[in-house]
């Protein structure tokens, strides 16, 4: 049957209005933050990548409930844009920028260096930023730009901010970390554990079960073809890590969790070609907007359902989700874990 017969078809509009139906009904049948009574006084939260999108809507219901949000951007512009903007919806005057980019080992030192000397609590990390698209592209510190965006980066962020008694083998990591000894002896280079209870919101995807966790994709000694499949496997590094990470962090009063927004209408398609980001086009009206997209990660941010549960994965509805059979693999995620140790200067044990 020719393509005009099929879609002229009444079976057609049925299934194609049916569709739009479920779509239109799973963007709403998600956790309402309205409901969510937590208030964040006295709190410190940082959300990476809040300039726009899914993080700029997690920063400004954060600023709303009264944290001190800090949001760790790449451009100074945009996210200055993204600062006075959610001070004016919130009347918070606590909204600060940070700068930071994730696809920079030597940016995230820095981020923590000068976060380490600010501040003296954190009571939330969300680790939102990434990137997809991009192509292959190897970055000054040899690493691969899209998997250090979304993954390596966040990686050494969190563990920065987690324990003072990481071993740090890397010069430049210890510059970062042990320069702040002498000038503030008492200051807690642990700020997630002094803080607890704590909790660490990794925001993973869907697409982690088409993804891959091979950590020679971290230096570029293995290639992916096209933006996406890189995506998909940063995202399934993201879980690997949440649950290694989760076992790490047992008795300690912090969690860690990862979730699935879903499929959201944001700017992340930015990098792709025209006729890519015309599809996203036509299907933006039956996908959750940034706000309601944003609702996963805030579940798991500040809502009394997720207090003291850890090292799980959370979906789009703000259900729990039995994530792929890679993202469960404890031998993968030990072996991902230690490859990521070492490029990032990072090791077990007491500190040296």
């Amino acid at each position: 049957m020719e393509l005009p017969g099929v879609c002229s078809h009444p079976g057609w509009f049925l299934l194609t209005l049916l569709l739009g139906l479920l779509l239109w009904a799973r963007k709403r049948r998600a956790w309402d933050p309205r409901q969510c009574p937590t208030d964040l006084t006295g709190k410190t939260v940082i959300v990476t990548g809040a300039n726009s999108g899914i993080g700029k809507c997690v920063a400004l219901e954060l600023a709303r409930r009264n944290a001190r949000t800090i949001l760790a951007c790449r451009s100074r512009e945009r996210g200055q844009a993204a600062v006075e903007e959610i001070r004016a919806a919130t009347g918070n005057p606590a909204v600060v920028l940070r700068l930071l980019d994730t696809s920079s080992l030597a940016s995230v030192r820095a981020f923590t260096r000068d976060l380490l000397r600010e501040e003296k609590r954190l009571d939330l990390l969300v680790n939102n930023a990434a990137v997809t698209g991009l192509p292959f592209t190897i970055t000054p510190e040899g690493l691969e730009e899209t998997f250090t965006t979304n993954y390596l980066g966040p990686f050494l962020l969190t563990n920065l901010l987690l324990d003072k008694s990481f071993r740090v083998s890397d010069p430049r990591v210890c510059k970062a970390l042990g320069e702040l000894v002498p000038a503030h002896p008492l200051l807690p280079t642990d700020l997630l554990k002094s803080s607890a209870p704590s909790r660490i919101v990794n925001v993973s995807s869907f697409r982690h079960s088409v993804g891959t966790a091979d950590p020679r994709y971290l230096t570029g000694q293995r290639q992916l073809s096209g933006g996406d499949s890189a995506y998909s496997s940063t995202k399934l590094m993201n879980l690997l890590f949440t649950a290694e990470l989760a076992q790490r962090l047992q008795g300690t009063g912090v969690t860690v969790n990862a979730l699935s927004p879903g499929v959201v209408s944001t700017g992340i398609m930015r990098h792709y070609g025209c006729a890519m980001r015309a599809l996203f086009g036509l299907v933006r009206p039956f996908i959750k907007s940034a706000e309601q997209g944003s609702a996963s990660t805030l579940y798991c941010a500040i809502a009394e359902e997720t207090a003291g549960i850890t090292g799980k994965y959370f979906g789009s509805d703000c259900g729990l989700v039995l994530p792929s059979p890679a993202a469960r693999d404890a031998g993968l995620a030990r072996k991902l874990w230690e490859e990521s140790e070492r490029l990032t200067g990072l090791g077990r044990g007491p500190q040296q």
